[in-house]
């Protein structure tokens, strides 16, 4: 075991593979957490204080043999780059430099072609922008409809590269998601924006939540399940370089 002047513990499993754990704080968490980056490859240890720092290690530890197979589980890195295919709006779209122009344009056909002529080292962070102001704009859509359904009033909505959530309200009534909500079939987009809004309501996940949810997306079991079996999925695009 060894830990660097970054936090990040090096752990052996018994045939000898390295697993890094990256450890972190976080005082609104109120217990130990591990999750995964599937971005960074390693596993993430959430203390809720500095003095719990020792605990997650040995939590870590504790958990090496999940952290291991969960890591060997996860769906292949896909970067953003020239020819790569990923899904987008549930639909398979192909990344290309070529067209005419300046702006990014997406074709019609199947599978869909996101253009984005110009520099092939600049494709990615283009390629990234595309999508974040589609998710942004079918985001916005969707989040106004629900909050005139509910009769409320977000301030503000932005989207951002996220791992642990999809989305987040504040007490100011400011929402935010994960711009990979875009690349999911448009259903599931639509049931994370309920969701978000239904929180302007009830800042929780009671029984009253789940009401509120129900009262603007009714399907929202479906679209829940959806994202925990494809979630890590979506995570993985925009991996490996990108």
């Amino acid at each position: 075991m060894f830990i660097d002047k970054y936090k990040t513990l090096t752990l052996n499993t018994p045939d000898g593979r390295a697993i890094r754990v990256r450890l972190t704080v976080n005082p609104r968490a109120k217990k130990l957490i591990l999750r995964l980056d599937q971005k960074r490859g390693e596993a993430v240890a959430v203390a809720p204080s500095e003095r719990k720092l020792k605990e997650a290690v040995e939590f870590a530890k504790a958990k090496l043999d999940w952290i291991a197979r969960h890591l060997d589980a996860q769906p292949t890195p896909i970067a953003l780059k020239d020819g790569a295919l990923i899904p987008l709006r549930g639909r398979m779209c192909r990344l290309s430099l070529e067209g005419t122009g300046r702006t990014a344009s997406l074709i019609e056909g199947d599978p869909q072609i996101l253009s984005l002529p110009g520099a092939p080292e600049t494709l990615p962070a283009r390629a990234l922008r595309a999508l974040k102001k589609m998710a942004k704009s079918d985001l916005t859509e969707a989040v106004t409809r629900h909050a005139e359904r509910l009769q409320v009033k977000p301030a503000r909505i932005s989207v951002k590269d996220t791992r642990s959530r999809w989305g987040s309200c504040s007490h100011q009534r400011n929402l935010s998601f994960s711009w990979r909500l875009v690349l999911a079939e448009p259903f599931v987009l639509d049931y994370v924006a309920a969701h978000e809004v239904a929180h302007i309501l009830e800042m929780n996940h009671s029984r009253a939540f789940w009401e509120t949810v129900e009262q603007t997306y009714p399907d929202w079991r479906r679209a829940r399940d959806w994202l925990k079996t494809n979630g890590p999925s979506l995570h993985a695009i925009g991996g490996g370089g990108a």
